[in-house]
């Protein structure tokens, strides 16, 4: 992991994740890439230039360059390489572009979701983001004064098109040197017996070097549920999923999450694109 790109619209929420890529970026010698979007409406863009004229945008541009400005001078950035960008584009746009021109390895972004993963993801900027990255993306809720990954959760359906993504999982779980616990969540609209699901499991880890690592069957009412409860029966510091970029998260979570659950979804979440 060489560069890490996280969203800002320097607000609390992002500056949780931003403190979070400063502690990885120290630990792992990377590179930080800060990108702020504003959010002109793209007939008043250039299209050869990517910029805007309007006076409006020259002074949010202004702005957004002298909030960068004072927030390189956070004690928590002292001796970090950085980079700014602000794109004119939708945010998940702008994360793309960025993406890809620069190489970005990982993307950290926080997030204001508070009830379960699906208030987390659906229909937000970040989902959108997930949607469409293709590289990992790491949400952060919270503040981390230390933010170390002692137990990963990641959870499947464990099919064969999901490998690419658990191979990009297993690489993180090697990097924060953290022990993988692999969960399927078994509900009562997709039930198969255990013997099967060790069977699925074992099929699908068996050609990749990992050791320390558990496997488990939850059964739940939902596999939003599923998920939480399990991570919180093991300590997890860090809960991953793979998603299909064309479907999104929507298709991940059935049912509904209960308020007892609200409180264990703070959790930082990894997202791992399944490649078509």
């Amino acid at each position: 992991m060489k560069r890490i790109l996280v969203p800002t619209d320097f607000s609390t929420e992002s500056e949780n994740a931003l403190k979070v890529a400063a502690q990885l970026a120290k630990k792992h010698k990377c590179e930080l890439h800060l990108l702020h979007i504003l959010e002109i409406p793209l007939h008043q863009v250039d299209p050869i230039s990517g910029f805007s004229e309007l006076p409006e945008a020259i002074f949010f541009m202004k702005l957004a360059h002298k909030q960068f400005t004072e927030l390189r001078e956070k004690s928590y950035l002292k001796d970090i390489k950085i980079q700014e960008h602000v794109e004119f584009h939708e945010i998940f746009k702008g994360v793309f572009h960025v993406c890809k021109k620069q190489n970005i390895d990982l993307v950290v972004m926080g997030s204001s979701g508070a009830n379960g993963l699906k208030e987390i993801f659906i229909g937000s900027n970040t989902e959108k983001v997930v949607r469409t990255s293709e590289v990992p993306v790491l949400v952060i809720k919270n503040e981390h004064n230390n933010f170390s990954v002692e137990n990963m959760v990641y959870a499947s359906d464990f099919e064969t098109d999901s490998q690419s993504a658990f191979e990009s999982a297993v690489g993180f779980a090697k990097l924060f040197k953290s022990k993988l616990h692999l969960v399927m969540v078994n509900t009562p609209n997709f039930f198969i017996t255990t013997d099967e699901a060790k069977a699925k499991i074992e099929n699908f880890t068996k050609d990749f070097n990992i050791k320390d690592y558990t496997t488990v069957i939850y059964n739940d009412a939902s596999v939003e549920s599923g998920i939480l409860n399990y991570a919180k029966s093991v300590s997890a510091d860090l809960v991953s999923i793979s998603t299909h970029g064309r479907k999104g998260l929507s298709h991940f979570f059935n049912g509904s999450i209960s308020e007892d659950l609200v409180n264990h979804a703070n959790r930082p979440i990894m997202t791992f694109k399944i490649k078509e």
